[in-house]
């Protein structure tokens, strides 16, 4: 004989014969059998009762329905950006119901994490509220219990308090109004300028276009850097991770490359994670005064948050960037860094019992970065063409690339660039290892123009490298092997940059035409500079339709590269003679 349904119901007042009859008939056909009907009198429920049935739970009281009422109201779509007719239209249609939410109990609550009872078909990644208003993420199932991370104050949370389910993954809000603003992780203001109205809500997490719905990358995002545009180019829809030790540079390309998509048609998006509030200021003001806040938006979650809100900070980000692409725009998104990602992830780990592996990290650190960085994509011109090209950052220590974490993004991601510390402190900016960095893409994301320029300064620079280990222990050089190491000093220096200032195209084509044409071979190292700059404004001067027909087509015949040979070695005569006449 079948056991009968345990049912209890919570209420001010003991239910009379009628409704006693009504709740045995509604639980008899929900779920069956014969019941029993337990009464417990309780005064937290005014206006109505609670049923509960196992984890499921029929909250018929004031609470319960308002609660109903508000789900029903923030899924009301916007119509022509007016609202308030919608919401009218929602309140005087709506009508309580009596549907059932599964409860749990909160067992126990500290750093960040609480391990939640009760909640026996939630699902990984659900958002659950607490009954202080408090929410979490479900990041951990068990057979007995739920561990959940928190993205509030946890000491509104207290053992013994209540959790219901949403039965909706965790989402941020998206929109064109988030353009040249900061938000947090969940997707609200932070920089003081208000509320923001957004156009819609997208799950932060989803899966990565299918590859159907991709196609081959092979449109350029230039960095305006000539190191990285010339040798290892970076196309819309890739993914180039930049790596190297604390204080190398890693954030300066990025802030570059996000400089130089001005007047490009490309919204950026900058994700700071486990950063100081102040560096994120500074980035803004440095944004904001060169004119590029207007198409970036920034996403923090700072080292004075949780672990959980730098945990879900990339993802949310990503979601903003997908609003975009999927809208036929050109997207940019940088996670610096993605160290400190995995960090906070470990931490949540840890903290939620799950076994530790190399490096005390849990077992899947690698799906943590790869279910992110696969959500960057060139689109199909059936999904609209548009792109989303992702800079994640990853910091080292001691130079040492095979780690856990770079290894696994390294493996993740088409390429990277390595900056090199002993080069960084020499004064080479950006502090481009070229041995070891490496796009996958190559030659497809470049112009013709780019492609034509830089033709083989990758292998000049290497045999220098090469060259200048060699002579270091010897002191008697002939005269070629001078001649050929002052070229590769020269080329190095071509390659210096100052932060702030990426080139444009046509002035990255002149400077390589010039620089492999030998140019520059006998000019002192420490004039290069001031000769650089000369030779850009005089080719401004000179031969302006030449640098507007470049920069616009991306492409240069051969008529035009012996035309910047020319023009270049004419600037040189004159410079020689500026310099004796001095």
């Amino acid at each position: 004989m079948n056991e009968p349904i345990r049912a209890k119901l919570y209420a001010a007042a003991p239910p009379t014969k009628a409704q006693e009859e009504r709740f045995r008939a509604f639980l008899s056909k929900k779920y069956g059998g014969e019941v029993a009907l337990d009464f417990v009198k309780s005064d937290a429920f005014p206006g109505g009762f609670r049923l509960e049935v196992g984890a499921e739970v029929y909250d018929w009281s004031v609470n319960g329905r308002f609660r109903q009422l508000k789900d029903a109201l923030t899924e009301v779509p916007k119509k022509n950006g007016d609202v308030i007719p919608m919401l009218g239209d929602a309140v005087r249609t709506w009508s309580p119901k009596a549907v059932s939410e599964e409860l749990g109990t909160v067992v126990s609550v500290g750093d960040g994490v609480a391990a939640v009872t009760g909640l026996g078909r939630v699902s990984y990644g659900e958002i659950v509220e607490f009954s202080s208003g408090v929410r979490g993420m479900v990041q951990d199932l068990r057979r007995d219990s739920v561990g959940c991370i928190l993205f509030g104050d946890e000491e509104q949370v207290s053992e013994g308090s209540s959790v219901h389910r949403t039965k909706k993954t965790a989402g941020v809000p998206v929109g064109k109004n988030f353009l040249g603003r900061a938000v947090n992780a969940l997707g609200a203001p932070i920089d003081g300028k208000g509320d923001i109205g957004a156009d819609g809500y997208r799950p932060i997490e989803v899966a990565a276009p299918r590859i159907i719905d991709r196609q081959p990358v092979n449109r350029p995002l230039e960095t305006g850097l000539v190191a990285i545009d010339s040798m290892f180019p970076i196309g819309r829809g890739q993914r180039e991770l930049i790596i190297g030790d604390r204080q190398t540079g890693k954030t300066a390309i990025a802030l570059d490359t996000i400089l130089n998509q001005r007047g490009k048609d490309v919204i950026c998006i900058y994700v700071a994670i486990g950063q100081k509030a102040s560096a994120v200021a500074q980035l803004m003001e440095a944004l904001r005064t060169r004119g590029a806040l207007e198409y970036c938006i920034v996403v923090s979650a700072s080292a004075g948050e949780s672990a959980s809100m730098q945990y879900i900070a990339p993802y949310a980000g990503c979601a903003m960037g997908e609003y975009f692409m999927e809208l036929g725009k050109d997207v940019l998104i940088v996670y610096d860094d993605l160290s400190k990602h995995a960090v906070a992830y470990r931490a949540l780990s840890l903290l939620l019992g799950r076994s530790p592996g190399r490096e005390a990290y849990p077992g899947d650190v690698f799906y943590l970065h790869s279910r992110l960085l696969e959500r960057a994509a060139h689109l199909s011109d059936e999904r609209g063409g548009g792109s989303m090209t992702a800079l994640p950052i990853v910091e080292t220590q001691g130079g040492d690339v095979s780690a856990y974490i770079p290894t696994n993004i390294i493996s993740i991601t088409d390429g990277q660039i390595f900056l090199e510390s002993s080069l960084f402190f020499a004064g080479q900016r950006p502090a481009v290892n070229v041995g070891l960095s490496v796009s996958r893409v190559g030659g497809d994301a470049q112009t013709k123009a780019m492609k034509s320029a830089a033709g083989a300064i990758r292998l000049d620079l290497a045999q220098f490298r090469e060259m200048e280990v060699f002579t270091q222990f010897s002191s008697d050089l002939d005269e070629a092997t001078q001649k050929q190491l002052r070229y590769g000093q020269g080329l190095m220096r071509i390659l210096r940059q100052q932060q702030y200032h990426p080139f444009q195209l046509h002035e990255q084509v002149v400077l390589l035409v010039a620089a492999l044409h030998h140019v520059m071979q006998d000019i002192p190292l420490d004039e290069i500079g001031r000769f650089r700059a000369g030779l850009l404004s005089y080719f401004q001067v000179h031969a302006a339709d030449l640098c507007e027909r470049i920069g616009q087509t991306g492409r240069m015949t051969p008529e035009e590269r012996d035309l910047i040979c020319r023009l270049s070695e004419e600037y040189l005569a004159d410079w020689k003679r500026e310099g004796a006449t001095a």
